[in-house]
């Protein structure tokens, strides 16, 4: 069954401890930074993730929309993230195997998103080596954006590429999730919907989750 990460990006932070509590129907939490460089928006840091990390078990999927993000990679690694994502597009080729690398000795798992303007193609060389791709279906830097339907090629790709050389990454995508895109990223292959805004503000956030696995 699909995965369903719901984004703190649109969580009441007032009340946080409390509205984590209410998505324990989903798997996983998915937590957005963004340093107002490569995206135009900025959100939080290290130390708020480690503060959701006291709080709870569930799987922390961070999602780094970054420049740079080597040098704030240990912060985020100390912070207890599960998995790190980073942008193929803001870190130059030759340094994405050694970051890739550098994650996965520190056990935690590693993945990288690409934009809706990045080919699939581009992460031909590191596949075997990843635990998720993460497809973005808007673009980066806001919640509440309309999806994309490119994104649904791009899962398809990734599908068939993992069937036919056993590799073992999870395809994610991130970007105007509700229940009639869910469906479409469902049919697709992908293995985790990331929402924000469709979980919460939802009246019910069980429901919500629910309705898009």
């Amino acid at each position: 069954m699909v995965k369903i990460a719901p984004s703190l990006l649109s969580v009441d932070f007032a009340c946080l401890k409390d509205e984590i509590d209410k998505i324990k129907a989903a798997q996983w939490i998915h937590y957005d930074v963004m340093d107002g460089h490569f995206v135009p928006n900025i959100s939080f840091g290290y130390s708020i993730l480690k503060d959701v990390s006291r709080i709870t078990d569930m799987y922390l999927d961070v999602h780094l929309m970054i420049s740079e993000p080597s040098k704030y990679i240990d912060n985020f690694i100390d912070s207890n993230a599960s998995l790190i994502v980073f942008h193929y597009e803001a870190v130059d080729r030759d340094e994405i195997d050694n970051l890739i690398n550098y994650i996965k000795k520190s056990n935690v798992d590693v993945g990288i998103a690409i934009k809706p303007d990045t080919a699939v193609e581009v992460l031909l060389p590191y596949l075997a080596d990843l635990d998720l791709i993460l497809v973005m279906s808007v673009e980066p830097g806001f919640g509440g954006q309309k999806f994309n339907p490119i994104a649904l090629d791009k899962i398809k790709k990734l599908v068939s590429l993992k069937q036919d050389n056993n590799y073992k990454y999870l395809i994610e995508v991130d970007g105007g999730i509700n229940e009639t895109t869910a469906k479409l990223c469902r049919q697709a292959g992908v293995d985790v919907l990331v929402a924000g805004s469709y979980i919460f503000n939802s009246n019910d956030y069980t429901k919500a989750i629910e309705s898009l696995k």
